[in-house]
């Protein structure tokens, strides 16, 4: 009897200790001013004809990365509604039988 008692008194503080272990904790970062960009861009002047071709490239580049990000996006949201209508089904079907 007292070695069962004094086996359970051992292994109650462990299991303790490892569940506590495994408990996630929350890590709440400090808020830090984010740095400011601008966001207003002067427009070239009849000087800056060289950085006109420049921009235009840019903006090529940036519209072509934001037309991957669309259809990358595109394919998240439709995959998400295939899962959405497959767990409607097994649920469907859960509730029949």
């Amino acid at each position: 009897m007292n070695r069962k008692l004094a086996l359970l008194c051992l292994i109650i503080p462990l299991a303790f200790g490892i569940i506590r272990a495994q408990s996630p904790t929350v890590v709440v970062q400090a808020a830090s001013p984010a740095p400011i960009a601008s966001t207003t861009a002067t427009p070239p002047s009849v000087s800056d004809s060289k950085s006109l071709p420049t921009l235009i490239k840019l903006l090529q580049e940036m519209e072509a990365t934001n037309e991957e990000t669309l259809k990358k996006q595109e394919a998240a949201l439709q995959q998400l509604d295939d899962l959405q209508k497959a767990a409607d089904q097994v649920k469907a079907f859960s509730q029949r039988g």
